[in-house]
């Protein structure tokens, strides 16, 4: 076991005397009571025996949801509660972990059925497709509850070539691969939208699921489409003005109307209308900008320079360009039976282009969706943070988002230095604001991303006053 306050530190060993298991999955400090330090990163590694076979998942996500699909009975004679209503079609909604599991799903070919049959007509795959992100049930000791962030799981398996649906061939070890390549070869590849935050980005390498590994654009293929929801952090948005254990109050972005329409949009793709245009950001358009790699890298650490970004010096908040980066393991020369026989891995140094979106001079996110409160905002949000200097300090904040409000008007811009324009200054008046939001909302109707009722909603909101309750830079106001 070893541990360290940060993850650029090198591990220090906690010896043998100085822990001990208490049972088969729990182990403690010694001596008895002496707790684990706040925030520091432990590892342990240790010899496993007796594994499942987690693999076998797969095979019964595949045969229930075949059963459901053309099955009368099954083998017993217990008749198909769905079979009298006749499946039209069959479409998954995923989120993190479970879309996860979908990318290996379609990937291994568990999208073909024992009679061959086509199991999912479509995929539905939020925040799960960073990096082409698998959930490693394949392997052996598979822990699919595991993921990697900015500060945690560096050392595990999560995301290994193949990244994105189109085949390719990895530079580094020569496998030709892509996650729909089996699908294609049996003609079973549901519709997909892959749809990631912004924090899928910084902390997942979300743009190698539609580049080539020497980051250029790659096309769509026929049956994948990508979105960014700019601006926004993983699944869930913070609650108002909660710190937590980041720096900066988390992002409070609800991206769940773009969600709406996107399902929508799902289904009528599968009636045969076009869904919209894949919206991330791309090099051919000048909205991306790489990573750098670092001597971090092998630990998974990159950066992205502020003057390359776009990002405004703010006052308190910490620009540090930190990001996830996706890095090539040696795992064992029994990786493709899905045995890791070299644990921990020995990362070779060898690191895979990712990019993120450049912003603006709010640092808003100028590629993807831009929901109204990106698009007409109240202030600058992000998909990374940083951690409070209790809580690991400057190490990322893992899935939270940053959210920084503008100053109600010139006066307290300038009195605190804040380049970005207060409300005031960029609305006029709160009815200029309310008709920034319904511009904005309307336009994204006008491209099948956002519904009727929600449009509404947005305006409704944008009715009622700016509130910012607490902020430890702005204070409290109302606008």
């Amino acid at each position: 076991m070893t541990v360290r306050d940060h993850l650029t530190d090198p591990p220090v060993a906690v010896p043998s005397t100085g822990w001990s298991w208490t049972d088969s999955n729990t182990i403690a400090l010694l001596p008895a009571g002496t707790p684990f330090k706040k925030s520091a990163i432990y590892e342990l590694v240790y010899t496993a025996k007796d594994p499942f076979v987690g693999g076998v998942g797969f095979a019964a996500l595949r045969d229930f949801a075949s059963f459901l699909r053309n099955a009368a009975a099954d083998t017993a004679g217990t008749a198909n509660p769905l079979a009298s209503a006749g499946i039209r079609r069959y479409v998954v909604w995923t989120l993190s972990q479970p879309a996860r599991l979908m990318n290996d799903f379609i990937w291994l070919g568990f999208n073909q059925d024992l009679q061959n049959k086509q199991v999912f007509d479509g995929v539905f795959n939020w925040v799960g497709a960073g990096a082409g992100d698998g959930i490693g049930l394949n392997y052996r000791f598979e822990q699919s509850g595991r993921t990697e962030r900015n500060r945690q799981n560096h050392l595990y398996p999560e995301a290994p070539f193949p990244f994105s649906y189109t085949s390719l061939t990895d530079p580094y070890t020569g496998k030709t691969d892509g996650r729909n390549m089996r699908c294609t070869q049996t003609s079973t590849c549901p519709k997909i939208m892959n749809i990631i935050s912004s924090n899928e980005y910084w902390v997942k390498a979300g743009s190698l699921v539609y580049t080539d590994l020497a980051g250029n654009d790659l096309p769509d293929p026929a049956n994948v489409r990508n979105y960014l929801l700019s601006s926004t952090q993983h699944a869930s948005p913070a609650g108002a003005n909660s710190l937590g254990s980041c720096q900066q109050f988390g992002n409070s972005i609800d991206q769940n109307p773009a969600l709406r329409a996107l399902w929508v949009a799902l289904d009528q793709w599968l009636d045969g209308t076009a869904p919209p245009p894949s919206a991330v950001p791309l090099q051919s358009n000048g909205t991306a900008v790489f990573s750098a790699t670092t001597a971090d890298a092998p630990r998974g650490i990159g950066t992205v320079a502020q003057g390359a970004l776009g990002w405004p010096t703010s006052p308190g908040v910490l620009y540090s360009g930190l990001i996830t980066v996706r890095k090539l393991f040696e795992l064992g020369t029994q990786i493709d039976k899905g045995i890791i026989s070299i644990n921990p891995p020995t990362a070779t140094g060898k690191v895979y282009p990712s990019l993120v979106s450049k912003v603006d001079t709010d640092g808003n996110e100028i590629a993807g969706i831009r929901l109204p409160p990106v698009a007409a905002p109240v202030a600058t949000t992000t998909g990374w943070n940083l951690r409070s200097a209790s809580f690991g300090g400057n190490d990322g904040c893992e899935s939270t988002g940053t959210l920084v409000p503008f100053a109600p008007d010139m006066a307290t811009r300038t009195g605190i230095g804040d380049p970005r324009p207060s409300l005031a200054e960029r609305y006029g008046s709160h009815a200029g604001y309310v008709a920034a939001v319904t511009t904005a909302a309307n336009a994204l109707a006008a491209q099948r991303l956002l519904l009727p009722a929600d449009v509404q909603a947005y305006i409704s909101t944008a009715q009622q006053p700016v509130n910012v309750v607490g902020n430890p830079i702005y204070g409290t106001h109302s606008w």
